[in-house]
């Protein structure tokens, strides 16, 4: 882990989760058919990569949908790497109750990234439509080099954004990308199918860094139907 940070007192109001507002920091994939067309269109919708029909024309296919990066021949170390497919089984956090605001938050307490790989989470088990099940997507560029992060720079806090994602979208970390840790929020738990390279070596596969201070937080006042588990400040 590297060494902690701290952050000015700051709360973020998250935005929804889109392509073109996440693309600074990674990818969203989500199909771009709404959840009732259950039979094979007479147009495809317009998508980027396009469709095409596959499977004896029975299923539309767009592919690449998102990168899968390997950075690891820039590693010092010579550990044998290997594409990795791991099941993240995540629970609703529970919540702050901001006294000031009288509004629950989420409190940002650790930051992590994975400098050689992208990182791909895809919910599974959640209907499109439902909206009694979330997750929150929190990332932060990176600052410049510094002697306790010296070949990428620690998280820039003042930078940091925050996404409300559902079950029908799927998210990449881009490479070097800080992120927090997945978020549930809501009624129920969410399966993740997680995407990346690993070569073993632990400040190879994952970074971390704790924020300090406890005066990072996500508000979740407009976030709707959130289950109420929170504590009190």
């Amino acid at each position: 882990m590297g060494p902690p940070i701290a952050s000015s007192p700051r709360t973020i109001t998250p935005k929804e989760l889109t392509s073109l507002e996440f693309l600074p920091f990674g990818y969203v994939i989500e199909s771009p058919l709404s959840s009732g067309v259950n039979s094979m269109p007479e147009e495809f919708p317009r998508s980027a990569p396009e469709f095409a029909r596959a499977n004896q024309g029975t299923a539309l296919k767009a592919s690449p949908v998102s990168p899968w990066v390997d950075k690891y021949s820039e590693s010092s170390n010579h550990a044998t790497k290997q594409p990795t497919v791991s099941m993240f089984t995540c629970f609703p956090r529970g919540l702050v109750q901001d006294k000031e605001r009288g509004s629950p938050v989420f409190p940002v307490q650790i930051l992590e990234r994975h400098p050689y790989t992208t990182q791909t989470f895809v919910p599974m088990g959640l209907s499109p439509g439902d909206e009694s099940t979330k997750y929150l997507v929190i990332v932060a560029p990176s600052k410049q080099p510094t002697n306790g992060f010296p070949r990428q720079g620690p998280p820039d806090l003042a930078d940091v954004r925050a996404f409300i994602a559902c079950g029908r979208q799927a998210v990449t970390y881009g490479a070097g990308v800080w992120h927090a840790p997945m978020v549930v929020l809501g009624e129920k738990r969410v399966d993740f199918v997680v995407v990346q390279t690993t070569n073993g070596v632990p400040e190879d596969d994952c970074q971390e860094v704790d924020v300090q201070g406890g005066t990072l937080a996500i508000n979740l006042k407009n976030v709707s139907r959130i289950a109420s588990r929170n504590a009190k400040l």
